[in-house]
């Protein structure tokens, strides 16, 4: 599929590696030469900000969507030429989600966590058939991925719904496999769990 947008989940910390911000700037950078929209949590801090100011940089399309309550001083970049501001993080995960054409995590902690399981889970449910991928650089997500396979190894997740999720090492692989995803879930169990 062609992708033409990306809802980025990350961290808004830097952590406490230079090599997660020149990851989170070298997507941005990748998002800008592909001409494919960068939505974001609107944020002027951490790994939010080094990817959306690389694709800025490069005069790609950033767009963030940020809880109003959040400090236009400290947390919200309102040098964004698209900023929509929402009312809870809950309608900022359902924005990101419709927007774009694919969703995708890089390093990040809980609000990461948050934003991940909500897109899997709709994807899960056949609320959207859009990719969802941790991008696992350095290993960061090797643990998630094995308490993954715990999930489908002990028979809480079926193999077409581990299937949904796409993991890459690389931006290369990341790019490359969202162009090709073809999406797992299986049309019979979604017609029996729906109306």
């Amino acid at each position: 599929m062609k992708i033409t947008s990306i809802a980025l989940y990350c961290g808004s910390a830097e952590g406490f590696h230079p090599k997660y911000k020149e990851l989170a700037a070298a997507f941005g950078q990748r998002c800008a030469q592909q001409q494919i929209t960068l939505y974001y949590g609107g944020a002027a801090l951490g790994l939010m900000k080094a990817a959306a100011d690389a694709c800025r940089a490069l005069n790609g399309k950033v767009v963030g969507i940020a809880p109003s309550f959040f400090s236009d001083s400290t947390v919200i970049d309102t040098t964004l030429a698209e900023l929509h501001l929402v009312n809870s993080m809950s309608e900022r995960k359902q924005m990101l989600e419709r927007a774009a054409d694919a969703l995708v995590a890089l390093p990040g902690s809980y609000g990461t966590m948050d934003e991940f399981f909500e897109a899997i889970t709709d994807a899960q449910l056949g609320l959207h058939h859009k990719p969802v991928a941790l991008l696992n650089a350095f290993g960061y997500y090797s643990p998630l991925i094995e308490q993954l396979k715990t999930f489908k190894n002990e028979g809480f997740l079926r193999d077409f719904h581990f299937d949904l999720l796409i993991v890459a090492t690389t931006l290369d692989e990341l790019f490359d496999k969202l162009e090709r995803y073809e999406n797992s879930n299986d049309r019979n169990w979604l017609d029996k769990i729906k109306k």
